[in-house]
């Protein structure tokens, strides 16, 4: 087990701070996790550039908390995610997706 942080305010300069993906480098090469088969979920736009700059197989939008509204402000700009109601939408899709793998 491990938590990732990036103590400084957010409008200082961090390592850690998305979209940098830093904080899951530092967990692939803590854990060894694949991140060509691993997955990226959020409800920010910012979430997702993170998950993409990381290089995960599919990063995931949520429409809970901030996720509809961001869906809407990024409308024709996420191509590369996938949208879906819930995280347990998310759960369901990755589970069939990392079946195929």
């Amino acid at each position: 087990t491990a938590i990732h942080i990036a103590p400084e305010a957010p409008d200082k300069p961090s390592r850690g701070r998305k979209p940098s993906p830093q904080f899951l480098f530092d967990a692939r090469d803590e854990f060894g996790i694949d991140l060509a088969r691993s997955y990226m979920i959020g409800d920010k736009r910012i979430d997702l550039q993170c998950g993409w700059n990381a290089g995960v197989r599919k990063s995931i939008l949520v429409r809970t908390g901030y996720g509809a509204n961001t869906e809407r402000e990024s409308a024709g700009t996420l191509d590369d995610a996938l949208i879906v109601d819930d995280v347990m939408a998310a759960a369901r899709w990755i589970l069939a997706d990392a079946a195929n793998l």
